[in-house]
């Protein structure tokens, strides 16, 4: 059986620190944005509110399709065990 290891994908830390610093930025826009809008307190609320739900969904979304891929290369691996298992079981000159 040959022995195959996958390669774990690791973003940089420069990449890593990219999407901190763009998420701060994003938000603090929109928080400023939301804080000096010419709008009632209410309407300021509410937005915030959105924003803050948007947020939360986003992070829930990524880590479903996150945890989806990773099933499925599990299940992916598994198969392939399987498979070379019954490659490795089978003998071509056993008489049927």
């Amino acid at each position: 059986m040959s022995e195959t290891t996958s390669v774990k994908q690791q973003s940089t830390a420069a990449f890593y620190g990219q999407a901190v610093a763009s998420f701060g930025i994003a938000m603090g826009a929109v928080s400023l944005g939301i804080y000096f809008l010419d709008a009632d307190a209410w309407v300021r609320a509410f937005l915030a509110i959105g924003v803050l739900y948007l947020v939360t969904s986003a992070f829930t979304l990524a880590k479903v399709i996150r945890d989806r891929q990773e099933a499925g290369q599990l299940v992916s691996r598994v198969d392939q065990a399987r498979l070379e298992k019954i490659l490795a079981e089978h003998d071509p000159f056993q008489k049927l």
